[in-house]
């Protein structure tokens, strides 16, 4: 981990609004209510809080693709609401690869403080596992599903050279398209509590990559 980036005030205030709604949409989740749709529209657009209020930070590129993965992510979220009778599914493989792109730039290009760590091989073996068991089970989504599974897996590996919060956002990022990805293909092995720990993990994980991205650059910008 690297220890040349100290987690500094990140005006913590700005991140209440996201917590108490990623809190009361997992909550409504796990209750079955009727308002977990409708909060579910309200994550991204309250995690881009923080980030409207760091604008002045520097280099541009870097809250550019903040913005831009965090936009990505409202509309795989809401590929549903957004798009009706559109397919669902491969619209959010292609809202939720386009955000990983961009995380993956910003990761490589901007925010890496240290070298590689050999355990990122872990997540090579992470994605053959998961297409070996799932892959006789997605059917024409196989090769969009490997395509994603690239990019998610991409972006954990790229997130191992920044900041810890970023590390640990990526982790959660993957469990939750994880959980996800076997609700979505063998949802018979699946207990009806893994859907409020998808949101969980994905709240949490969007969370800490935004805070970690924004660590990083305030830690520069007071060097």
């Amino acid at each position: 981990m690297p220890r040349s980036i100290p987690f500094r005030p990140l005006l913590l205030w700005s991140f209440l609004p996201y917590i108490v709604v990623s809190v009361v949409h997992v909550g409504a989740l796990a209750a079955q209510s009727d308002i977990a749709a409708p909060t579910k529209l309200w994550l991204m657009p309250l995690l881009a809080l923080p980030v409207i209020i760091s604008l002045r930070l520097r280099p541009v590129l870097a809250i550019v693709l903040l913005f831009v993965a965090i936009v990505f992510s409202w509309l795989g979220d809401g590929a549903g609401a957004f798009f009706p009778g559109g397919p669902e599914l491969p619209l959010m493989l292609l809202f939720f690869g386009l955000a990983h792109i961009a995380y993956i730039v910003l990761f490589a290009r901007i925010l890496r403080v240290q070298k590689m760590p050999w355990w990122a091989l872990v997540y090579a073996a992470w994605w053959i596992a998961t297409l070996v068991v799932l892959g006789a089970h997605t059917g024409p989504l196989l090769v969009a599903v490997a395509g994603y599974g690239l990019v998610l897996g991409g972006t954990a590996v790229f997130a191992t050279r920044c900041h810890p919060l970023v590390i640990w956002g990526s982790i959660f990022f993957l469990t939750s398209d994880t959980v996800l990805a076997f609700r979505l293909f063998m949802s018979d092995a699946m207990p009806q509590w893994t859907s409020p720990l998808v949101m969980l993990t994905y709240t949490l994980g969007q969370g800490l990559i935004v805070a970690g991205a924004l660590a990083t650059l305030r830690a520069r910008k007071a060097q």
